[in-house]
């Protein structure tokens, strides 16, 4: 007689979340961001996909981990979209810098970007989780075209990529607060809905 196995955590002492976020970035990187499916890693990991939503409320949560980045989309959203509209420029400089101020959470991200700029599968995922994760939920929660978030993101991307990758100076030893308010009156005007629209 064959016992038939029950769905969800695999027996043994196996490093399960582990064992997920390893398929993740295998199925994420063979099929992009969109593509790859919560069933589909669930598969590739041999688990349940509930056990897969256990660990991972999101795709976008699961794509964060799997990427380590320091913050999810359900992260980065409302703190953007939260309080004053005339200040979300400067909360978008602020969260960016914030994030890449310590070397914990800005070497993964930096990471990424390295290998969206080298790798034709990772800057796909990269563009589509940006893009449909993250900046067109804040064009649509601020009333702007999709063009114009992705205008403040290039320059915020040029920001991280001239201040800790080419490592500019003065710009990569400058004082935060200096930057934010250099850059926060251009993001804002990107990210304020035009009038007539």
């Amino acid at each position: 007689m064959t016992v038939r196995r029950r769905p969800g955590r695999r027996p043994g002492a196996a490093d399960t979340r582990g064992e997920i976020l390893s398929a993740a970035r295998k199925v994420f990187a063979e099929k992009g961001f969109d593509r790859a499916t919560v069933r589909g890693i669930a598969r590739e990991a041999q688990v349940d996909p509930a056990l897969v939503h256990h660990y991972f409320a999101t795709k976008e949560g699961m794509f964060a981990a799997a990427m380590r980045l320091p913050l999810t989309p359900d992260d980065v959203v409302p703190a953007l979209l939260d309080g004053p509209r005339e200040e979300i420029g400067e909360r978008l400089v602020r969260l960016i810098l914030g994030v890449t101020s310590s070397p914990e959470t800005r070497e993964p991200m930096v990471a990424l970007l390295r290998s969206a700029v080298t790798h034709e599968h990772a800057v796909a995922m990269v563009r589509e989780f940006f893009m449909n994760a993250v900046l067109f939920r804040v064009a649509d929660g601020v009333g702007v075209p999709h063009l114009r978030v992705e205008a403040a993101f290039a320059q915020m991307l040029g920001l991280v990529m001239a201040r800790y990758v080419l490592k500019m100076e003065p710009l990569a030893s400058a004082d935060v607060e200096e930057l934010v308010a250099l850059l926060a009156p251009t993001i804002q005007r990107y990210l304020t809905p035009e009038t007539g629209q």
